[in-house]
C-alpha cells in the first residue's frame, strides 16, 4: 500500500532519447516472496513461545464462552507480521480441513499483516508447523515449512485495528463513533454468526442497521459505535472478518428539501474556488446543460454553449447534460458535500447539444453530428485542451466490434486525418437492456458494446461499482445486483466480438449500483446506490442521482481535464495513455475468469472491464520508488523505394534506468508497466478488412531488450516481428514474463502490458523498439498518404518494493530538466 504521505513528483518527460531505425526487409510471473535471514533455532523458538503464550491467555475464555449458549465456532483472531518488505506466506496461513481461515491482509509502514480465525483447539496446528521447521528438513535439505516460518516475524491477538482494511486515516479516534461496515465469517452457520453478533453487539451498545448483504462467505452489517465497544469482547471480534468505515450515500441528499438542498450548495460554494483563465475543457456532447445551476455557473460560460441544430437552443430539455456535467466537475457529489476541504476547479465545461428536444436524429447522421458539434466548440477556443466526452450510443451492438460510418467518424475526427489536429474523445461503453440486468453478470458477458464504442482511437468507458449500501428501512429485503468492487450491471463488453477487434471497453469508472426486489423479482435503481449530481431545474431542487455507463464516462472526462491541468504540453495519446497505464484490476473483477487459461482469462478480462480502474494519482505522479517516464515522438511507417512501397522507420529508445541502483537490489522483484498510444487514420468500407490492418492507416507495436541480448540483436528481432507480423504471425519470443505477451497486446490503438521480474534483469532490459506493422497507408498507397508520420506516445513506470529506495531522483539528474508541470 502507497504511503498517502509520502513525497509526490511529476512524471518524466523524455526527449531525444529515441534513434531512427531503418527498417531491414525480407507467462505472467507473480511477485516473488522471499524471506529474511534467519536463525533457524531461535526464530523457531521464539515463535513457538508466542503461541504458547497464546495458548494460556485462551484458556481462561473457554468458560466465558460457553455461556453465550450460540456455537459461533469459537477460537481465537490471531495477527501474524511480516518484516519490512517482506510477504507472509499468505496461502499456508490458512487450512480449510482445519476451519483455519485468512480474514484479512493490509499493508503498512512497509509490512504486511494477515488477521487468520484459528477455531477452538487449532492452535496446536501452527505449533506442529512450527516444530517441523524445527526438527525436520524438505527433500531439498531445507528446514520444512520454511516459506512459512521464516515469513513471519511476529504473532499477536488480534485486536480491533488488525481487522481494519480501509484507509489508515479513516480510523476513528477515540471516542468518535462511527457507520462501521462488518464484514462477518459466514463460517459453518452463517445465520448463527449473525444472530451472535447482533445480539452481543445490543449488549455493547452499538447499534445495528436493519437487513445485511450476504456474499459467499461474507455477511456484511452496518454498525454504529466507536471503537471501545468494537474491543470490548473478544467473542465479537472473532465473529468479525474485516471492518471499514461504512461510506456516505447520495441517499440522504435525495431526501432533503429543497431549501435543505440549497443550503448545502451554498456551503460548497463558499469552499470553491474557479478554474484558471487558460484551463482545460470537458466538452459535453449530450442534450444540453443548464448553466443556471450554482455548481455549473463557475465553470460554463454561456460561450461555451452550442447546439448542433441552432433552432434547437443551448439549454438543457431532459436533464441528462447537467448530470453529465456535475459529475465531469465534482465526481460524486456526496464525498464533496460532506468534506470541509478547499474546492479547487481544475478545468471548465463546454456543451454542445447534439440531442434533438423532440423526437430523434437519423442514426447515419450521428457521424457527422459529432464532428460538426466538436467543431463549433473549437471555433470558439481553437487552442484550448479539451477533452470531448460523449455518451450517446445506439441502442443495439450488431456491429459486434467492426467499424461503423459512426464510430469511423470519431477516429478519423481523433487522428486529425483532415486537419492535422488530433483530438481526445471520450465515449461511452453502452448500457445493458434493462430487463436483462437481472440475469447479471451474463448479460454484462452476451451485451455487446454498443456503436460507437469500438472507435478504435476513442477511450471507451465502462461502469463499475463500490456501491452496496441500502436502507432497509425503506427497502427490506433488497439485496444490491453486483459485489463491490465488480462491474455494474449497466456495463456492455466486447466479450461478444469477434477476437481480433480491439480490446473494449478500455477502462471502468464509478457507474453506480441496482438492487434485487424481492417482491417482484425485478432489478431496480436506488438511490443509494448512485451517485449525486446536478439537476438540470435547480430551482425546483439542487440534486438527482444518475448512474451507468454514462456517468462513469463523465467521470473519466473529468479525470482527463485533470491530467491536461497539471500537464498542458501532453497530447491526447499521451492523456488517453495515461489513464490506460494507471487501471489495475481488483479481485471482484478477476475472480470471473480465474478458471481459465492464463491467456484466455487475461482476454476475457480485457473485454470484461478493460484494463480495470485507473488511479488518479498514479496517472499523475511519479513516487521516489515508482518512476514513471514519458515520450511523445513521432515516426514515419513506410516510404517508396523506386516502384516497392516498404516499412519504413523504427525508434529505439535508450531509457535511462537506474543502473546501479537495480544491480544492487539484485534479485529484489521488480514490475515494469509499458503503454504505447497512436491514433490510426481509418478506412471503414466493407471489403478485405476482416484483417483489422485494413482498417487501421497503420500499425505500431513495442518490445523491449531482453537482459541476454546485445542490441544488434534486438535490432533484428523486432525486425523479424515486424515481418513475422505481416505474414500472419506474432513473435512470442520473451513473452514468458509479459503479462499479455505480443499476441494479445497487439489488437486496437493502445498496447499495454505488465512485465515482472528481477531489479538484476531489468538493469539490461534499457532500449525499447517502437516499430510499424503494415496498414492501409502502404497497401493502398495509391491514396497518396504513405509518406505521412505517425506520432505516438509511450508511457513507460518501474516499481520497487524497496520504499526506502530512490530511483526517481537518479533518474531526474540524468534527464536533467523535468517536465514543467502546473500546480
Amino acid at each position: 500500500m502507497e504511503d498517502k504521505n509520502s513525497p509526490q513528483f511529476p512524471h518524466l518527460l523524455l526527449e531525444g532519447t529515441s534513434k531512427t531505425e531503418r527498417y531491414t526487409s525480407p507467462k505472467s510471473g507473480g511477485q516473488k516472496i522471499g524471506t529474511p535471514d534467519r536463525i533457524r533455532q531461535d526464530h523457531g523458538t521464539f515463535l513457538k513461545r508466542q503461541f504458547e503464550r497464546i495458548q494460556e491467555e485462551d484458556k481462561s475464555l473457554k468458560q466465558e464462552r460457553a455461556a453465550y449458549g450460540i456455537d459461533v465456532g469459537n477460537g481465537i483472531c490471531l495477527q501474524f507480521e511480516s518484516d519490512p518488505d517482506f510477504s507472509l506466506k499468505l496461502e499456508s496461513l490458512e487450512s480449510f480441513r482445519q476451519g483455519i481461515e485468512l480474514l484479512a491482509v493490509r499493508e503498512l509502514d512497509r509490512k504486511t499483516y494477515a488477521t487468520v480465525f484459528v477455531p477452538e483447539g487449532k492452535l496446536s496446528y501452527f505449533v506442529k508447523q512450527i516444530d517441523k521447521y524445527l526438527t525436520e528438513q524438505s527433500k531439498k535439505g531445507n528446514p520444512k515449512n520454511q516459506p512459512l516460518i521464516e515469513s513471519i516475524s511476529d504473532i499477536h491477538k488480534a485486536a480491533v485495528k488488525a481487522l481494519w482494511t480501509d484507509d489508515d486515516n479513516e480510523f476513528p479516534a477515540d471516542g468518535i463513533e462511527i457507520w462501521w461496515e462488518v464484514w462477518l465469517r459466514a463460517g459453518k452457520d452463517r445465520d448463527s454468526i449473525l444472530e451472535f453478533f447482533k445480539n452481543h453487539s445490543e449488549k455493547l451498545g452499538l447499534c445495528i442497521r436493519n437487513g445485511e448483504i450476504k456474499f459467499p462467505d461474507r455477511t456484511i452489517v452496518l454498525t454504529y459505535g466507536n471503537k471501545d465497544q468494537m474491543s470490548k469482547s473478544i467473542d465479537l471480534l472473532n465473529c468479525i472478518a474485516e471492518l471499514r468505515k461504512a461510506k456516505e450515500t447520495s441517499e440522504a441528499f435525495m431526501q432533503m428539501t429543497p431549501t435543505e438542498q440549497t443550503d448545502w450548495v451554498k456551503e460548497a460554494l463558499s469552499r470553491l474556488k474557479g478554474p484558471a483563465k487558460n484551463a482545460p475543457s470537458v466538452c459535453i456532447l449530450d442534450s444540453g446543460v443548464n448553466n443556471g445551476h450554482p455548481l455549473i455557473a463557475p465553470a460554463l460560460n454561456l460561450s461555451d454553449m452550442h447546439s448542433y441544430d441552432h433552432a434547437w437552443n443551448v439549454a438543457d430539455h431532459k436533464g441528462h447534460g447537467t448530470e453529465m456535467a456535475g459529475l465531469a466537475l465534482y465526481d460524486d457529489l456526496t464525498q464533496i458535500l460532506l468534506s470541509s476541504d478547499p474546492i479547487k476547479l481544475t478545468h471548465i465545461l463546454e456543451s454542445v447539444k447534439i440531442l434533438p428536444p423532440d423526437g430523434q436524429n437519423d442514426p447515419e447522421l450521428y457521424g457527422h453530428i459529432t464532428i460538426e458539434s466538436i467543431a463549433r466548440a473549437e471555433v470558439t477556443a481553437p487552442n484550448r485542451n479539451r477533452v470531448a466526452c460523449m455518451a450517446v450510443t445506439t441502442t443495439d451492438f450488431r456491429d459486434r466490434g467492426q467499424p461503423s460510418s459512426w464510430s469511423a467518424a470519431i477516429d478519423n475526427m481523433s487522428s486529425g486525418a483532415d486537419d492535422e489536429h488530433r483530438r481526445l474523445i471520450i465515449v461511452a461503453a453502452g448500457n445493458t437492456n434493462l430487463d436483462s440486468r437481472i440475469q447479471y453478470p451474463d448479460c454484462n458477458m452476451t451485451d455487446g458494446i454498443h456503436d460507437p464504442g469500438q472507435a478504435w482511437n476513442a477511450l471507451t468507458v465502462g461502469a463499475y461499482t463500490e456501491k452496496i449500501q441500502i436502507d432497509q428501512r425503506m427497502y427490506p429485503g433488497w439485496t444490491p445486483i453486483a459485489p463491490p468492487g465488480d462491474l455494474s450491471p449497466s456495463s456492455c463488453t466486447s466479450v461478444p466480438w469477434a477476437r481480433q477487434w480491439p480490446l473494449k471497453p478500455d477502462v471502468v469508472f464509478e457507474g453506480g449500483n441496482m438492487a434485487h426486489n424481492p417482491g417482484t423479482r425485478t432489478v431496480d435503481y436506488v438511490d443509494s446506490l448512485q451517485l449525486l449530481t446536478t439537476y438540470y431545474h435547480p430551482a425546483s431542487k439542487q440534486f438527482v442521482t444518475t448512474g451507468d455507463t454514462s456517468a462513469a464516462t463523465a467521470i473519466a472526462s473529468r479525470m482527463s481535464a485533470i491530467i491536461y491541468a497539471n500537464y498542458p504540453d501532453f497530447w491526447p495519446e499521451t492523456v488517453r495513455a495515461l489513464i490506460v497505464h494507471s487501471a489495475d484490476w481488483n479481485e471482484a473483477m478477476k475472480i470471473h475468469f480465474s478458471n481459465s487459461t492464463p491467456r484466455n482469462n487475461t482476454e476475457n478480462l480485457l473485454r470484461y472491464c478493460g484494463f480495470g480502474v485507473p488511479n488518479l494519482a498514479d496517472a499523475i505522479w511519479s513516487a521516489r520508488n515508482s518512476l514513471t517516464l514519458i515520450v511523445q515522438d513521432a515516426l514515419q511507417p513506410f516510404d517508396k523505394d523506386g516502384s516497392e512501397y516498404k516499412t519504413h522507420d523504427m525508434h529505439l529508445h535508450e531509457i535511462p534506468w537506474p543502473v546501479e541502483i537495480l544491480q544492487d537490489l539484485g534479485e529484489s522483484p521488480v514490475e515494469m508497466k509499458v503503454t504505447l498510444s497512436y491514433f490510426i487514420e481509418p478506412n471503414p468500407a466493407r471489403r478485405g478488412w476482416i484483417r483489422r490492418h485494413r482498417y487501421a492507416s497503420h500499425g505500431l507495436r513495442f518490445d523491449v531488450k531482453t537482459a541476454t541480448e546485445s542490441d544488434n540483436e534486438f535490432r533484428s528481432r523486432i525486425n523479424k516481428a515486424a515481418r513475422e507480423e505481416e505474414a500472419g504471425k506474432t513473435s512470442e519470443s520473451d513473452a514468458s514474463n509479459w503479462l499479455l505477451g505480443p499476441t494479445l497486446r497487439g489488437r486496437g490503438s493502445i498496447h499495454s502490458d505488465r512485465w515482472e521480474g528481477t531489479a538484476a534483469d531489468l538493469a539490461s532490459r534499457g532500449l525499447i523498439g517502437v516499430y510499424p506493422v503494415i496498414g492501409w497507408w502502404r497497401e493502398r498507397h495509391q491514396l497518396g498518404r504513405w509518406n505521412k508520420k505517425a506520432r505516438y506516445s509511450l508511457v513507460v513506470t518501474i516499481k520497487t518494493p524497496e520504499s526506502e529506495v530512490d530511483i526517481y531522483t537518479t533518474v531526474a539528474n540524468k534527464i536533467k530538466v523535468p517536465t514543467k508541470i502546473k500546480t
